[in-house]
Formats: structure tokens, C-alpha cells, sequence
């Protein structure tokens, strides 16, 4: 009895609701101050692995990752969502949740492990089998911190979070490299989630000092169940969507082709995860907080997809210009073949980093059911467009998916409005400057580099650097840009 006042503390957020606009500007300071810090180190390991491994190796684990990735998207059944997303819950309510994932996680362990003979060969390679056996033991290990890192994500705990994942990504990291380093080739792509789950379950137990009880059937999470199946039912449609192309090309092309294309799309989208990363666990219990009020609800949405343009989109304009010299310098010459498709995916990398909001809007609003009926929608005809390029290569995989998500995207974004204070025209206000800078640097970039036409990889992207500097402090010269950036910081000041 003991432990239930401190239980109590542990699920309540009344004391959220006087500061949440601070709690949501400090939290998203921490969190997108680790995700830039987990990018650098993610980066660093890029660069060294890549020099370390061949394509053939990414592509080995990519065989796996992409399918147990799947997996991963339904593992917590949107149970850690369905903890943030609730007004009130109870002790009872989170332990009944708890043994329920850990009961998932049992079992995805094992279907992923049974299925191990079956992708060596689905993939026509031998050396599938142990790996995947191997990976399936992250389901078991996950499950253990869901709830866990649900309740710090409720208290809106940013600064633990953040925390926990910069420690569990470096030991994961420096791990991986070491293994490599003594020649155990694509097993240390495989050691490196086991160890960086591994230390973030100690680590987030360590921080929630919450524990569970035994199974009790007086509490009634029905509810809460039927929310989280329709979240998990969209993510891993969701996921399924991020994961038919590289399944189809390792299928059609192997392992080298593969770990050329999942390299130039890991190392494009590592921003967009993080971006994405450090805004949902910011977002998904701020919004939820804020249901109740559609008006400001929808002000927090538009400037939150404002700010992100803003922080995102110079980053993508750069990746796009200087595709070949990235490439060249993260990865090394034997990846040269990846220059292509690497800019193609960036075609569509501002459409996937404003989906990622959209997702979250509808589960903080408590509408999985639409967002699983959106996801039903759309998923048929991005995997369609996969199979309409896989004929002609990673290149062909990598233009039709991307011009199919942007054609789709502003019916995408019509669907997920309706019913709220938020339309097409609204959003375009909030995104108007953003991309019309982004798309002026571009052509200043492309410019550039066409004019003074530099040697070297480090001469272009200084060039290309310069360039996109230039264009976005002339931007700053117009009234309503100025204005704007301005209008950003006063909003975060404001109660």
C-alpha cells in the first residue's frame, strides 16, 4: 500500500495543464538537443562503418530489419500511446498493460524466430537464418520498457528521456564499432539494437521508479486496449509503407543493391527520425492534454509544422544539392551508387517529415480508427508505385514512391482536417515562406555549384554551404519572413 501514493504522482498530470506551453518548449529543447546529439554520433558510426563493412553487409541485415522492422510497429500494441493519450488511468490499468506487452513481446520473439527459415528463403540466403533468430529477441527486450517509457512521456520527463537515449546510443555505437573494428562483420549491425534496447530498458526502470502488479481483473482496459489496436494496426501499416521497397528490392536485386539503396535511405531519412522522434514525444502528450480545446490545438499544430519547416527544411535543401560530395565523404568511393537515389528520396523528405505530424494529431484527438483507415488507404498504392519502379532499380523504386507520396499528400492532409479547426489554407499560410525559401535555395544552390564548378568533395560542399547561406540570410530581409521567424519566439513566450 505503500506505493500506491507514488503511483499516484506517477500517472496524474493536473500539474501539467498551468505550464504546458513551457513544459512543451523546454521539453522539445531537450529532446531536439539529443536527437541532434544521437545524429551526430549516429552519423560518426555511419562514417566509420561504412569504411568497415561492404554493401553487401547493410544489405544482409537489411533483409531482416525490414521485415521484423514491421513487427516492431505493432510490438506494444499502441499501448505506451494509449497511457499518454488518456485523461485519467490507474495503477491497475498501466500493470494490466505492462503484462500485456510483455506477453506480445513473448510472442513476436517467437513468430519472428519460427519465421527464420522461411526469410532464408524467401531471400535465397542461408546466412538469414541466424541473424533473424538472433534480432527476434528484441520484441522480449522492448517489451519491457513500454510502459515505463510511456509514464516518463506522460510526465512530460523530456530531460530523462534524453538522457537515457544519448547514453544507450553511444554504448550501442561504440559497441558496434569495436566489433567490426575485430572483424565480425555484419553481426555487429545486428549486436547494435540488442545492446541499445538492452540499456535503455535498465536505464528507463532506473529512472520510473514504477513497478508493476500482478494481473488484476478489476481493471478494465477494454478501452484502452481497442485505442492501442488501432494505433499499432496504423503503425504498422505505417511501417509497411517504409518497408515494401527495400523487402522488394532484396527480393529482386540482393543483398548489394539493397545495402546501396538502405544506406542512401537510412542516411537521408536518419534526420527525418529524428526530427520526427524528438517532436512526437513532445507532441503526442502535449496535444493530448489539449483535445478539449480545438482552437488551441490547432494554433500548437500550425506553428509546430511552421518550426519544424524552418529547422528541417535547410537541412534537406543542403543533403539535395550536395548529394555527391555527402555521399562520397559519409560513406566512401565504393558507394558512389547511392548519389542517385539519394536525391531522389529527397524528393519527398518535407512530405515525410509532415506526415509524421498528421499521425500524431489524430492519435492525441483518440481517432486511431480514421488514422487506421487512412493508412488502409493510402498503403495499397505506395507499395503499387514500388512495383511499378522495381524494374528499373533502386533508382526507378526510388522516383515512384517518391512522386506518388507527393501527389497523395494534400488529399492526405484534406482527410486528417476534417472535423477539426485546421484547412489547407490555414496550413499553407503556415508553410508558405518556409518552402518558398527552400526552393529558392535550391536553385541557388544548383547554381552555384554549376558556376564556380569545384574540385574536390570538401570545396563543393563549402560551395554548396555558402550558397544556401546566402539564400536564407537574404531571406531574412523580407518583412514577413523577418517576421515570422520573429512571431516563432514570442508564441513559445507567450501563456
Amino acid at each position: 500500500m505503500a506505493a500506491e501514493p507514488q503511483a499516484l504522482d506517477v500517472l496524474s498530470t493536473e500539474h501539467l495543464r498551468g505550464d504546458l506551453k513551457r513544459r512543451s518548449f523546454h521539453g522539445g529543447l531537450f529532446t531536439l538537443g539529443a536527437q541532434g546529439a544521437q545524429w551526430l554520433v549516429t552519423t560518426a558510426s555511419t562514417v566509420v562503418m561504412a569504411r568497415l563493412l561492404t554493401p553487401a553487409d547493410f544489405g544482409l541485415v537489411a533483409m531482416v530489419t525490414t521485415i521484423s522492422g514491421l513487427c516492431q510497429a505493432f510490438a506494444d500494441l499502441g499501448l505506451s500511446e494509449a497511457t499518454i493519450q488518456r485523461e485519467k488511468i490507474n495503477h491497475d490499468e498501466v500493470s494490466a498493460l505492462f503484462w500485456i506487452n510483455l506477453a506480445i513481446g513473448l510472442a513476436l520473439t517467437l513468430i519472428v524466430g519460427a519465421l527464420a527459415p522461411v526469410l532464408a528463403w524467401f531471400y535465397r540466403e542461408p546466412r538469414i537464418r541466424n541473424i533473424t533468430l538472433l534480432v527476434s529477441l528484441t520484441f522480449l527486450i522492448c517489451s519491457l520498457r513500454v510502459q515505463h517509457d510511456a509514464l516518463l512521456k506522460r510526465q512530460m520527463r523530456f530531460g530523462a528521456l534524453a538522457f537515457r537515449d544519448i547514453v544507450s546510443q553511444t554504448i550501442a555505437i561504440a559497441a558496434g564499432i569495436w566489433m567490426a573494428w575485430r572483424g565480425a562483420r555484419y553481426w555487429s549491425l545486428v549486436a547494435m539494437p540488442l545492446i541499445f534496447n538492452t540499456s535503455q530498458v535498465l536505464l528507463s526502470w532506473l529512472m520510473m521508479r514504477w513497478l508493476p502488479d500482478r494481473p488484476r481483473r478489476t481493471a478494465n482496459v477494454r478501452s484502452l486496449v481497442a485505442f492501442g489496436s488501432n494505433v499499432a494496426g496504423s503503425y504498422l501499416i505505417y511501417s509497411l509503407n517504409r518497408t515494401a521497397d527495400q523487402v522488394l528490392i532484396g527480393w529482386a536485386w540482393g543483398a548489394g543493391p539493397l545495402g546501396l539503396y538502405s544506406r542512401a535511405y537510412n542516411l537521408l531519412m536518419l534526420p527525418v527520425r529524428q526530427l520526427g522522434q524528438a517532436s512526437g514525444k513532445v507532441s503526442v502528450p502535449a496535444f493530448s492534454r489539449l483535445q478539449d480545446e480545438p482552437e488551441r490545438f490547432a494554433r500548437y499544430y500550425l506553428r509546430l509544422t511552421n518550426l519544424t519547416l524552418w529547422i528541417s527544411a535547410p537541412l534537406f535543401v543542403f543533403l539535395f544539392v550536395a548529394a555527391q560530395p555527402v555521399i562520397l565523404l559519409a560513406l566512401g568511393k565504393q558507394w558512389s551508387g547511392a548519389v542517385p537515389v539519394f536525391r531522389l528520396l529527397a524528393i519527398s523528405a518535407l512530405a515525410q517529415v509532415l506526415l509524421d505530424p498528421l499521425v500524431w494529431l489524430l492519435v492525441s484527438l483518440g481517432q486511431s480508427r480514421r488514422l487506421l483507415k487512412l493508412l488502409f488507404v493510402i498503403s495499397p498504392i505506395l507499395i503499387a508505385s514500388f512495383a511499378i519502379g522495381l524494374p528499373f532499380g533502386i533508382k526507378g523504386v526510388a522516383l515512384s514512391g517518391s512522386l506518388c507520396l507527393v501527389a497523395m499528400f494534400p488529399w492526405i492532409l484534406q482527410f486528417v482536417f476534417r472535423g477539426t479547426q485546421l484547412t489547407l489554407k490555414k496550413l499553407g499560410q503556415a508553410v508558405l515562406y518556409p518552402i518558398a525559401v527552400c526552393l529558392v535555395a535550391i536553385l541557388g544552390g544548383e547554381l552555384a555549384l554549376r558556376l564556380t564548378a569545384p574540385q574536390g568533395t570538401i570545396p563543393q560542399l563549402i560551395v554548396a554551404a555558402v550558397a544556401l547561406l546566402m539564400v536564407y540570410s537574404l531571406s531574412l530581409l523580407i518583412p514577413p519572413v523577418r517576421h515570422e521567424i520573429m512571431s516563432i519566439r514570442e508564441f513559445w513566450r507567450s501563456r
